[in-house]
């Protein structure tokens, strides 16, 4: 059985919970009820409305709130992390619905829930840090971008049955539209925009002792601005009998009871066709959930998260959670500050704040009925504001063109088309200009040696000669002068060769025999000299040609004076030489 198909190279299941639980107290588990609390209030409005933005019920987002908020914080391999809805899947999920349907947005979550399990067993976690941070901004802005103008109808009250999912299209029929305008809506709109922005927030509040009024606003910081807005539009609304859509108006507001379970129709017909959405359901999962880890980590002193454990966590949970009516579900960045900030110590937040929203749910889930979507519309538009790093746009002029082109261009074509494209296009970018890069750092250049012999020309090699660095090393014999007998590359800066590097030495050395030039190679570093002995190289060179530095390559004995000019026979390797022993009994250069 080969190495890589043996169990134990598979990642263990085992939940940070089961650590986090070793000396729990009683003081932990207030604090952490405490902020289990805080955070499913605040999880409350923006559960509802990631899942209308997304096309689809409200309760809908409760339900992923409640069911993959408790497996992801009970399974995760993170101390602190939340799980639950999240902004960045507002674009892609109602791009699914749009061109799939509801049913198929289920199956290709539960399909993107095993791809993500199978990338925690297989340790692939790892392999998201490999994404380049400019591919990262590139499309966390570009969806930030999206999220905005698809809470511009509500925002606006038009009057529009269907919002397509196309950006050129949408804009179209929002311009179309604008003579619904609904100046209520508006208003209730901007009123929860400037509230969310404006209200004291938890994570800002300073520890230090306070004056009267900063110990006010720290007060009212325990208080979500989220639900102050939601409550202040929804009394409004009712009091004042303004003329704007709600929750009730538009879904028949929310049902008072426990989501059930059903099992949606599935072929492998389906599966192929679901390729893509299923691929693109896991990609940003597993991006924001281990982004959102790491930023979790740089917050507490607590152990570091598991990245294969916290995958294998939101597969279960995004495999689960469709077969009750719930969308994809991942880390969520501000309700984990949320939890951080509260006081929470261990997974235990996070199970409270899914039994939070389930209360909430079972007793209040009329009163949601009079809710606003110019309020959530709002709600969302502050969500937006927050995703984007708009900074790194002004500060493009610092980096190189090769940056700025790939976070452009991935920022655009999330806009433009989609999420799945714009990735696979910058990471091709992002790989053209690395090769491009490193080709470029590789160097051959005139060996300064002061003593080398009439008819002997030496070169030295700097950097990683691959195959987008070969060209250099091809055009090496136009630069060898007439009458030279031995050319000799002196390789300790020489750090890798591949396959492609070792071809184009090969044909080096049968152009300088044609015109009978020896090639000489000194101070071989372990990994080139290992692929020369294993390709054979080293016979058809000579291994007296492998020398272990300059001088055994230009003088016979060590210590001997330069060879004679007028020498005509090839440069030997000294005697005694030991460019056969093993690299680390080699002497250095």
């Amino acid at each position: 059985m080969p190495p890589w198909f043996q169990l134990q190279r598979l990642h263990p299941f085992r939940p940070r919970l089961l650590d986090a639980l070793t000396g729990y107290d009683r003081r932990r588990l207030l604090a952490d009820v405490g902020a289990g609390i805080t955070v499913g209030i605040v999880a409350l409005p923006l559960a509802m409305a990631f899942a209308i933005g997304s096309g689809v019920k409200p309760e809908a987002g409760l339900f992923t709130a409640i069911i993959a908020g408790f497996l992801i914080s009970a399974l995760g391999g993170s101390h602190v992390q939340i799980g639950g809805p999240a902004g960045a899947f507002i674009v892609i999920v109602y791009g699914i619905v749009e061109r799939y349907g509801l049913a198929n947005l289920l199956i290709a979550t539960s399909l993107a829930g095993v791809l993500l399990f199978l990338m925690g067993l297989l340790k692939l976690g790892v392999l998201v840090r490999y994404i380049p941070v400019s591919i990262v901004i590139g499309f966390t802005n570009g969806i930030a971008v999206l999220i905005a103008l698809s809470q511009v109808k509500d925002l606006l009250g038009l009057e529009i049955d269907k919002l397509p999912a196309d950006f050129f299209t949408q804009i179209h029929v929002l311009a179309q539209h604008l003579d619904s305008f609904n100046p209520a809506a508006f208003l209730v709109g901007l009123a929860c925009l400037a509230v969310v922005v404006l209200w004291p927030k938890s994570y800002t509040m300073p520890t230090a002792p306070l004056g009267g009024l900063a110990k006010a606003r720290r007060w009212a910081a325990h208080v979500p601005g989220t639900i102050v807005a939601l409550a202040g539009a929804t009394v409004a609304t009712v009091v004042l009998g303004l003329d704007v859509e709600t929750i009730g108006s538009r879904f028949g507001g929310i049902p008072q009871t426990l989501p059930s379970f059903q099992l949606p129709e599935f072929s492998w017909a389906t599966a192929k066709f679901l390729l893509f959405p299923t691929l693109t359901i896991a990609l940003l999962g597993a991006i924001e959930s281990l982004l959102c880890a790491r930023v979790a980590d740089n917050m507490t002193e607590l152990p570091r998260h598991d990245p294969n454990q916290e995958l294998m966590a939101q597969g279960v949970a995004n495999f689960l959670t469709p077969l009750f009516g719930g969308i994809p579900a991942t880390g969520t960045i501000a309700r984990t500050v949320t939890n951080v900030r509260a006081g929470g110590t261990s997974p235990v937040a996070g199970m409270v704040h899914a039994l939070t929203l389930l209360v909430v749910v079972l007793v209040a889930a009329p009163l949601a009925m009079h809710v606003p979507l110019a309020a959530l519309a709002g709600i969302l538009l502050f969500v937006a504001w927050n995703m984007g790093e708009w900074h790194e746009f002004a500060r493009l002029r610092r980096f190189a063109v090769t940056y700025r082109i790939v976070l452009v261009g991935t920022f655009g074509l999330t806009v433009v088309f989609d999420l799945t494209i714009a990735v696979q296009v910058g990471l091709v970018l992002a790989c053209i200009f690395f090769i491009w890069r490193m080709g470029k750092l590789f160097r051959v250049i005139d060996h300064p040696h002061a003593r080398l012999p009439a008819g002997v020309q030496g070169f030295e090699l700097f950097g990683s000669l691959f195959f987008g660095a070969v060209g250099q090393l091809e055009n090496l014999p136009t630069r060898v002068a007439p009458g030279t007998r031995a050319v000799v590359l002196e390789m300790h800066r020489m750090i890798s060769m591949d396959s492609s590097g070792l071809d184009a030495m090969r044909q080096m050395h049968r152009v300088l025999q044609r015109r009978g030039v020896a090639l000489v190679l000194a101070n071989v570093n372990e990994q080139p000299l290992s692929l020369v002995r294993r390709s054979g190289f080293e016979a058809v060179l000579g291994a007296e040609n492998i020398v272990p530095n300059m001088e055994a390559a230009v003088f016979d004995e060590p210590g001997d004076s330069p060879a004679a000019p007028d020498d005509s026979g090839p440069l030997p390797a000294a005697p005694g030489s030991p460019a056969n022993a093993p690299a680390a009994d080699r002497p250095a250069g």
